[in-house]
């Protein structure tokens, strides 16, 4: 059974058959039969962790347990408004802070802080709606994603667009450096990112 537990870059949770390459989770989110409520977060500390961590092992989304949630690369997780975690992935939390750093600038924050103004950052905390902004393309840096029609998604790398087709990517097409986009990758991610942190996808070779 292919469970509902998939997330996309728009940062909604659906039933698709791919295997993610990481994990993550925002609270929990499904009932005693697995399926998910109305609500899609219970936190605002939403991370991105490795499949497998020091032999831990347990049912995907138990009854009253943190839901399992999938993404098929990190450059998703990241425009679904997650960031690296802690423990299991402590050199790419590292890595995502000291960029968060110099990008706006002070000392690397902690988790919590980060979580914080991320949360403001990807949701419309009155709809609870994702929250997007408005940028060009040629302002962008490698591993964003951005809305290229209703439903629609794109990862940017190497001056091209990728689009997302749920279980991988698509042929690219240029990108035009002056073509007004709508991002959906969070601001301050989108900022470490152009501070150096590199996103791990799993682009077509």
């Amino acid at each position: 059974m292919t469970r509902q537990n998939r997330v996309l870059p728009t940062s909604e949770i659906v039933a698709l058959p791919f295997r993610g390459a990481w994990m993550g989770n925002r609270g929990i989110l499904h009932d005693e039969e697995g399926r998910l409520g109305r609500a899609r977060w219970r936190h605002p500390h939403w991370i991105i962790c490795r499949l497998e961590f020091r032999g831990r092992h347990r049912p995907v989304m138990a009854p009253r347990r943190y839901t399992e949630l999938f993404f098929f690369d990190e450059a998703v997780a990241l425009a679904a408004g997650h960031r690296p975690c802690a423990e299991c992935r402590r050199g790419a939390f590292e890595a995502y802070r000291s960029a968060w750093a110099r990008a706006q600038g002070g000392k690397p924050p902690s988790a919590a802080a980060m979580d914080a103004v991320l949360h403001s950052a990807r949701t419309d905390l009155r709809t609870r709606d994702p929250a997007t902004f408005a940028a060009a393309l040629g302002e962008l840096p490698d591993g964003v994603f951005v809305r290229t029609g209703p439903g629609e998604a794109a990862l940017l790398s190497d001056g091209r667009l990728h689009p997302y087709l749920g279980e991988g990517y698509g042929p690219p097409r240029m990108a035009g450096t002056r073509t007004a986009v709508e991002v959906l990758t969070p601001a301050p991610t989108v900022a470490a990112l152009r501070a150096g942190y590199q996103a791990e996808v799993r682009l077509p070779t």
